[in-house]
């Protein structure tokens, strides 16, 4: 099989990279990040979100890689609680308006430095954790200081396949891209 890479590849410089592949935590918000940044509700006001299936993938993907993957977001919602279970993500922390605290306090229970963590979200109040997290992600239609202080900004936008593209970043970085998508081109 031919070395594979992601077409994105020539967006990641190298300085990049050598960050990407120190990481061994992946926290992510939710709304902007996971969706596309919208609630919507029902006529009989029950809330709805929109998953992409493309970021579930790439999220089991860099798991069986062997990288940790969690969730810190300031909104409940059983919707959240359940695709995170559908994807067997381990650590789900709902309700946390100050990112960076819930991010110290997972850190501190795993026992992992902030240069290995990678934190991807979208507005303010994302900002504490990507500027403590070794990589610091956001997405376009992310607030723009989020964007200034962010080590790389996506080419996909928020709920339209961001987290897989950061997944491919991550595979890439840590040599795991082949070994992850020869399975998908056995004959």
């Amino acid at each position: 099989m031919a070395d594979l890479k992601s077409p994105l590849q020539e967006f990641w410089p190298e300085p990049l990279l050598a960050k990407a592949a120190a990481i061994k935590l992946v926290a992510l918000d939710v709304d902007g990040i996971m969706s596309d940044g919208k609630i919507y509700f029902s006529a009989s006001g029950d809330e709805l979100k929109g998953f992409n299936i493309l970021d579930g993938l790439g999220l089991k993907h860099i798991m069986a890689a062997g990288i940790t993957v969690a969730v810190i977001t300031g909104r409940s919602s059983p919707l959240t609680e359940k695709r995170m279970n559908d994807l067997k993500i381990p650590h789900l922390m709902q309700g946390r308006e100050d990112k960076k605290i819930a991010l110290q306090e997972l850190v501190s229970t795993l026992n992992i430095a902030p240069e290995h963590i990678a934190y991807m979200g979208d507005d303010l109040p994302d900002l504490p954790a990507i500027r403590y997290a070794g990589l610091g992600i956001t997405v376009p239609n992310g607030y723009w200081l989020v964007q200034e202080y962010a080590d790389y900004c996506t080419r996909a936008s928020g709920g339209n396949g961001a987290v897989r593209e950061l997944c491919d970043l991550l595979l890439t970085a840590g040599g795991h891209l082949n070994t992850t998508l020869a399975p998908y081109l056995e004959p």
